[in-house]
């Protein structure tokens, strides 16, 4: 069988209901999520099962979430099928999950990251207020010109024909003026609740520095695509710094599947909720094969 790479999701991609039918019916996802409800302090599995949905968009509460289903949809595929992946890599938040499968950070430690990162960059969406936007089929180019000269920055460069711009308030929105006006299909402004990837998430980072420094890190034992690098990372330095990093830059989401696509993986499994990242490799590129994990039936069902 080809070798495949396994994709975690990001953080946009929660519903509610969201690992009820997982939890129900494997014992691997069961003790996934009852291991996070003890340490994250809240009801994760009352919030991710029965909503409501507003609670389950709360940052400090979304992150720590998804990761959990995202190992837990892990965990019990794992349980049914023996597949070693040659890559991991995750969106955003997805890059925790992607390092807690290849071993690099254990699941407890994982969890209680993601809780003290939501915490941070809600801390920093409120002393310094902006928004995020997507903007659909400009060029690459155009976009960083407009960036540039509204003060609005890149977020996200996903795929081609889409880019997340981030920032100060006023400048996305002169920036999504200004996409709209170069020929921006569309330009949607996104539900989230601060200018996260942007230079004004810096506080941030430095209170992930302390955390990370607190925490056990081992090198990978899949080599993890890094958001911040698009290149793989095996050496926990390496990804220490890379995760730093990452909360205030870029994600090369679209660099980092070209990345994998290269070294010629066409086969990819997506764990989590939704399947933005199926979405997106259709645009890098429509031959590759995505299956998504997510319920019982994914599972039981599967085939690469």
């Amino acid at each position: 069988m080809s070798k495949a790479a396994f994709l975690f999701a990001g953080q946009g991609s929660q519903y509610v209901g969201m690992g009820k039918d997982l939890y129900d019916n494997f014992p691997e996802a069961k003790a996934v999520f009852d291991k996070a409800e003890k340490i994250v302090g809240f009801d994760l599995k009352k919030v991710c099962f029965e909503g409501p949905e507003e609670k389950l968009k709360v940052t400090s509460i979304s992150q720590p979430a998804i990761v959990t289903l995202s190992i837990a949809a892990f965990e019990a595929f794992k349980a049914k099928n023996d597949i070693n992946p040659a890559f991991m890599a995750g969106l955003s938040l997805g890059e925790y999950s992607a390092l807690i499968a290849s071993g690099s950070i254990s699941f407890e430690d994982g969890i209680a990251l993601i809780k003290i990162r939501g915490e941070l960059m809600e801390e920093a969406s409120l002393k310094y207020p902006g928004k995020m936007a997507a903007v659909l089929d400009l060029p690459v180019d155009t976009v960083k010109e407009i960036c540039l000269s509204s003060g609005a920055e890149i977020a996200n460069l996903n795929s081609p024909g889409q880019i997340v711009i981030t920032g100060k308030s006023d400048a996305v929105k002169k920036a999504a003026q200004l996409c709209s006006q170069a020929g921006a299909k569309r330009v949607i402004p996104l539900e989230v609740s601060g200018a996260f990837h942007s230079s004004l998430m810096s506080g941030a980072s430095l209170g992930l520095k302390e955390a990370l420094d607190k925490v056990e890190m081992k090198d990978a034992v899949v080599p993890v695509v890094s958001n911040y690098t698009a290149d793989a990372q095996v050496e926990a330095a390496g990804i220490k710094v890379n995760l730093i990093h990452q909360i205030h830059s870029s994600v090369k989401w679209e660099d980092s599947m070209r990345f994998i696509l290269a070294k010629g993986i066409s086969s990819f499994i997506e764990f989590g909720p939704g399947k933005v990242l199926k979405g997106l490799m259709r645009r890098i590129n429509p031959d590759a094969k995505v299956l998504n994990i997510e319920k019982s039936s994914d599972i039981l069902n599967y085939s690469i």
